[in-house]
Order: structure tokens, then sequence, then C-alpha cells
């Protein structure tokens, strides 16, 4: 469950094990060979035998990809791994890039490759993300040569072994709905659509349709698997043999058919003659190929698990709440020693961290993080996707802003929530950036909007303030949560980029603006919410939907310039710190010093 602060990657490490992949690549007579960050279930978080970008360059962050030939190698990162990727790459090895996704395949097309021979793993890239690849690589004059294996896996002397994690049921009291009347729900859709079985490949999905959790990878309680739906509403599951317990088979009951993930082949091959669809986003090429050999029909489609996953249900919901008064009362306690305990000087970004991990701990609930926190102090607050490390590690100076991203996995909820407060006295820039930032945080709070709205036309709220003065900021405004699964969840999205998905009644979002000075400070705000059901409003014609704020922590007092907020605005705030105070007030009766802080922190502005 912990956090680790050790930078695991490092030049050395590219320097040993590039040369053992080369050799691999010369046996098999390859010229080269492309490296996508993602694994075969294409998670956010990997376990460690899926890390091979990571193994093959040293690099450890979330995104980014790499191209190795003979006598030269390329690795394309974001610009959010301007710093990570000069202390973990060695430069003599690698030339550093530019990534964007989708993917390299510009920069990659207009390399001399004649004749060369590239491999990639079709296991491990969506089938469209292969197809940009092979597009970019002939016009560089090349072959592509799909792998039967990974010469990575090959090359890999101690690769971890996969995880074999139990597999756990997520009962009807969190769930809300049994996975008897979820798979006959999605079925009775297949059908419709003339549809004879759906693979699911995501383990979001998996866990979601089965109310299955598990631990195979960190701070997500995934179980690594695939499933294939039929449309009579039974499902054969592929997992390793050794995560199935008696327990488990009860829970799934005689409508799944559970199998070695090994003969993930012969499933797929018996679906010869069907119809049937994959999603392209989150099937793999190799998929794609399996059932088209065998001769069976490919619906494209999206998941048909991802949209009904996202709308939560009541008891999603209430879950999510009791989750998250749980998780304010670790925030409420870490807020008050962020007040009273860190010392300027000595405290550093790995001791709050240790400190906020300690007190969700201490709630006697957690089962992990949801993902490694951000602890970003001073300049490395500016950095919106900033992970401390050990060499990276600040230390608390009076007069700085202390940024802070972070959440908890709860058997009934998931949470992210990210709260800027200031060590010492704040500037009046700092208020006034700060003041701005929650202006956009509570007009994404407060507003109103028919059905059919998507995360598009909502994210300019969250920006107007910021626009007003000049001043914005790179990221999104919001995405999806799980409910105890991954703390980022699709299809709905707040951001500028279009997202055709409409927000309904039950989807969970993030509200997060924010605003970043390079090398000074960052500011972030952010809460959960979920989406109400659509409702009259007195002399309107149109029904509305809203916000109602799951997250319950305090903002920083100290930091809100009252001149820049409207009356309505000052009232939100002092609704808001009662409704804090009210719900997470009684968890933190136990301590005094935190309760009276508590009080004083939700005071009326």
């Amino acid at each position: 469950m912990r956090q680790t602060f050790d930078v695991r990657g490092g030049p050395e490490i590219g320097r040993k094990n590039l040369p053992l992949l080369r050799e691999t690549l010369k046996s098999k007579g390859l010229d080269g060979f492309y490296i996508p960050h993602e694994d075969e279930y294409q998670n956010e978080y990997q376990p460690e035998a899926n890390q091979r970008l990571a193994w093959a360059t040293g690099f450890t962050g979330s995104a980014g990809a790499a191209f190795v030939l003979t006598d030269t190698a390329f690795i394309y990162v974001d610009g959010r791994y301007a710093i990570q990727i000069l202390e973990q790459v060695d430069q003599d090895l690698f030339s550093i890039e530019k990534f964007a996704p989708p993917g390299p395949f510009d920069q990659i097309s207009e390399l001399d490759l004649s004749g060369q021979v590239i491999g990639y793993d079709p296991r491990i890239m969506t089938p469209h993300t292969a197809q940009a690849l092979r597009t970019a690589l002939i016009k560089a004059g090349a072959v592509a040569k799909a792998l039967p294996k990974n010469p990575i896996d090959q090359s890999w002397k101690g690769r971890p072994r996969q995880p074999m994690t139990k597999l756990v049921p997520q009962t009807t009291e969190f769930a809300g709905e049994s996975s008897a009347d979820k798979r006959a729900r999605v079925a009775e859709a297949l059908m419709k659509d003339k549809i004879d079985a759906s693979v699911i490949t995501a383990p979001p999905s998996i866990a979601w349709l089965l109310n299955i959790r598990a631990n195979d990878v960190k701070c997500s309680p995934l179980p690594l698997g695939r499933a294939i739906l039929h449309s009579d509403g039974q499902v054969d599951l592929y997992v390793a043999p050794k995560k199935v317990t008696d327990e488990i088979r009860a829970h799934l009951g005689n409508q799944v058919s559970i199998h070695d993930i090994a003969d993930l082949p012969k499933g797929l091959a018996a679906l010869r003659g069907k119809t049937v669809q994959a999603d392209p986003g989150t099937a793999s090429e190799w998929v794609f190929s399996t059932l088209l050999r065998n001769k069976a029909t490919i619906e494209e489609g999206p998941d048909p698990c991802t949209l009904p996953k996202a709308r939560k249900n009541s008891a999603e919901i209430q879950g999510a709440a009791q989750a998250h008064i749980r998780d304010g009362s670790a925030i409420v306690r870490f807020l008050h020693w962020l007040e009273t305990g860190a010392k300027p000087g000595k405290t550093t970004e790995i001791d709050a961290v240790k400190k906020l991990e300690k007190f969700r701990e201490q709630t006697g609930e957690l089962q992990d993080i949801s993902f490694e926190t951000i602890s970003g102090f001073g300049g490395n607050g500016a950095m919106a996707h900033y992970r401390v490390n050990k060499a990276s590690n600040a230390v608390f100076e009076d007069g700085k802003l202390f940024l802070v991203d972070s959440g908890g996995q709860y058997f009934d909820g998931t949470t992210d929530i990210t709260r800027t407060v200031v060590i010492g006295e704040p500037t009046d820039e700092m208020k006034r950036h700060y003041t701005l930032v929650l202006k956009g945080h509570i007009a994404m709070t407060v507003i109103r909007f028919p059905e059919g709205t998507t995360g598009t036309h909502l994210d300019i709220i969250a920006r107007q303030p910021l626009w007003q003065a000049g001043l914005d900021y790179d990221h999104g405004t919001g995405h999806g949560v799980g409910s105890y699964l991954g703390v980022h969840e699709g299809p709905q999205r707040i951001a500028k980029g279009w997202n055709s998905i409409p927000l309904e009644p039950g989807m969970i979002v993030s509200n997060e603006p924010g605003y970043y000075i390079p090398e000074q400070y960052g500011i972030r705000i952010e809460n959960l919410q979920y989406v109400t059901e659509p409702e009259s409003l007195p002399g309107g014609v149109t029904p509305m939907m809203t916000f109602v704020p799951l997250t319950l922590a305090p903002y920083a007092r100290n930091l809100i310039d009252t001149s820049l907020l409207s009356d309505a605005e000052i009232e939100f705030v002092d609704a808001y710190h009662a409704r804090v105070l009210e719900e997470v007030g009684p968890l933190v009766q136990d301590d005094k010093t935190v309760a009276d802080w508590l009080k004083s922190a939700c005071a009326p502005l």
C-alpha cells in the first residue's frame, strides 16, 4: 500500500538492458522494435512484470514510448516528464523526443529505415495504434512485423512473475446491483443489436460486470483477466487458476464459466461464425486478428460495460458519500498537522506523504491509496503531475505554497482530493491566484445544465475567472472516477478537447481547476462531485441537472481574498464549510485540538 520514493528507474537500467534487447532483436532477424508504455491490459497502473518501457530505458513515467534500432534509439515523452526524463534516461543511448497521442508516428515516418524489419507486439497495442505504426514504417521504407513473443520478455533476466492475488467478491451492499442483473442488462443490449458476444478486455469492466475485485496492480483493486459476455447473459471468464477460490466460484454462480487465461485463444476461436463486439480502444490488435483468423464477424464498438459502469446507482453514490466523509476526517487531521506540526526547515514532501497516509490508515478502512500522492512544495507544485522521490524531496520553507493531490481506496468508494495551503504567510499574488481558481471551482459546482450536455460544454465555466485575468491551465478540469475501482475512469470527462459523452445522473467527476507558475508554485483545488437527476426549476421549462460535492474538507481560508468573491460565492463557501463541519466534525471529536481547528477553518468568511 505504501508509496515508495526511490527512483526505481535510472540511466544505469537502460545501459544494462538495451544491449540485451538488441542481442535478442538480432537473433530474431529484426532491425528494430517499437515499445509503447501500455501493457496487455491498457491499465493506468501496471504490474512490475509488464513495465517494459521502464526495463528498456530506465524511464518510469506513466506515458511515453521508445523506438529501438540497431545503432540508435529514441524515447518519446510529453512535457510532464521534461525533468524526470533527463534524470532517468542516458542521453548517449536515447534521443529524447516529444510525444503526442496517439504516438510518435509522424516522427517515425520521417526516418530513413529503407529495407529494415521492425517488430512490434500486437498484444499490447490497440488495432488503431498498430495501424498507425505500420503506416509510419511504410512511409519510412521499413517492413512491420507482428511478433508472436515480446523480445523484451525474452531478454528480461529475473523478470517478476505476474501477480496472482485472489479474486474477492464486491458485495451487493456496495455494488448496488447483482452481477446476474448486470449481465442480463448488458446482454439484452447486445441481443438488441444482434451481437452474439462481446470480448471484454478491460479489467475495470470485468470487475464491475462480475462484482469482483483483486489486488493485481497497485492503487486500483483490479483482477487481471479477460471475459467473453454472451448475448444470453452467460460469461466465460479467463484468469490464472491460482486466483480462483471456492468463495468466488459460489459468488459467480453457474452462469459464469471460469477458464485458465492460457486458454483464451481457444475461447476466441470458439466464436467462429458469430458476430462479436470488441472495443478498438481497449482490446489489442491480437484480439482482433485472432477473431478474424477464426472467421468471426467483428462489430467495433465501445466496451458495453463502460457507460453503465459510469452511471453510479444509489448504493454506489451513498457508498462514495460515506467514503468521502471518512476520508475527509483524515484530510482534516492532515491539514491541522500542516498548520501546527509541519516545521519549516525540517519537514519534507515525503514526510507529508507519510503523515497523510498514516491518517488514512487510522480510519481502519483504507484498502490502498488510489494513486501515488502528488506532494509538491514551492516550484515542485508547479508540475501538475509531479511525483516526489528521494532525489527531488523538497524541504518546507516559510512563505511558500504546498499542493497535495491524493486519494484512497475504500470498499465503498474511491476518493481524490487536492488542497493547496501556504506555509507561513501568503503574498497578495498567491491569494489572488488562489481565489481566481476557487471562483472557477465554485462555478463548476453550482452550474446547472440540461440533458445532453458534455464535459466539453462545461469546461469553460471553470476557466472563465482565470481567462478574465489572462490566465489559464494546461490540464483538464475533470475526469470520471470509479466505485472502488480506478481513480481515472471514462467515458465522461471535463476538458477543452471534445468529448461526445453527455453527463448523466450518477456520474462522478472531479472538479479541479488550477494555476501554475513554473519554479514558483502551483495551485489546484479539487473535489469529486456527482451528477444529479434532472429537475424542473421554479418558472423554468427545461429540466436541469447539477452537481453535488462528495469531497468534504476545508478550503484554505488564509488564501481567500474575499474582495474578489461575490456575495453568492461567499455564501457557497460558508455553506460548504458548514456541511464539512456537520458531517466530518463528529469523526475528529476524539482530538480536541483538531476539532477546534476544524471549527476555526470552517467559520463563516
